[in-house]
């Protein structure tokens, strides 16, 4: 789990959602898009729809932007998105889960496969990845009370259903089984704390290692795919050392 977090960390500190917001945006409006589709336009009575208007204030996505989605997603015209995944490894044995949405299933398997060829890997079959990930909830919290009491906090969080709590500067990282994700949203919504992201994940059961040569090639890959607009989530298996955080933080 720790790699996966860390990896989220630096994207925060390297300012990746300002320079990628557009994107960010597009990849929320099909979200919102798909979860309307499924289960309705009112939040309420959509877990789906509520976690991606969390993640459009999370990413700073105007309110406008959010109602126009919205309307878009209940409409007769609006294109129908297919999900699915792609599993492969890039350079070095790292284990690669791509998450998509699409409305053109070869446009995306060719853009996919494309990108671990040219970077140095290659697509696997479906489900050979599925011993080396977890789908955990996953909460990001924004801790804004240096005095906050973390053991009980924690308690208070196990209750709910969290399996683990980690304090990490002024963020808090909170992760779930799979099946208890909704009674924690709601646990979670309930805190005066400000949600950064609340989504499921797949997590790493093991992690590899890398030298920094190897490093970057594997994080260009990794790059190459969440810039495509049909990827919506890109996970892997690679643990950094805190010199390599420290380069990329710099």
């Amino acid at each position: 789990m720790s790699g996966h977090s860390k990896w989220s960390t630096i994207k925060r500190k390297k300012g990746a959602l300002d320079a990628k917001r557009s994107k960010i945006f597009t990849k929320i409006i099909k979200e919102i898009s798909v979860a309307v589709r499924e289960s309705g336009p009112e939040p309420d009575g959509n877990p789906r729809l509520r976690l991606a208007i969390q993640s459009a204030k999370a990413a700073n996505m105007p309110k406008e932007n959010m109602e126009r989605a919205i309307k878009k997603g209940s409409g007769a015209d609006e294109a129908h998105y297919t999900e699915i995944t792609y599993e492969g490894y890039a350079p070095h044995g790292v284990a690669v889960y791509v998450e998509c949405l699409t409305d053109n299933l070869n446009r995306t398997v060719a853009s996919v496969r494309s990108a671990f060829s040219k970077h140095g890997g290659a697509l696997g079959t479906n489900g050979s990845l599925d011993f080396l990930f977890d789908r955990k909830g996953v909460f990001v919290l924004k801790q804004a009370e240096s005095t906050l009491d973390e053991e009980a906090f924690t308690f208070e969080l196990i209750d709910a259903g969290a399996e683990e709590v980690v304090f990490e500067e002024e963020y808090i990282t909170i992760y779930c089984a799979m099946e208890d994700f909704g009674a924690l949203q709601k646990k979670v919504e309930s805190l005066a704390l400000e949600v950064e992201t609340a989504e499921l994940q797949r997590i790493p059961k093991t992690t590899v290692t890398l030298n920094d040569d190897a490093l970057r090639k594997v994080l260009k890959l990794i790059d190459v795919l969440e810039d495509d607009d049909d990827v919506q989530k890109v996970y892997h298996n690679v643990e950094l050392s805190q010199m390599q955080l420290a380069n990329l933080e710099a």
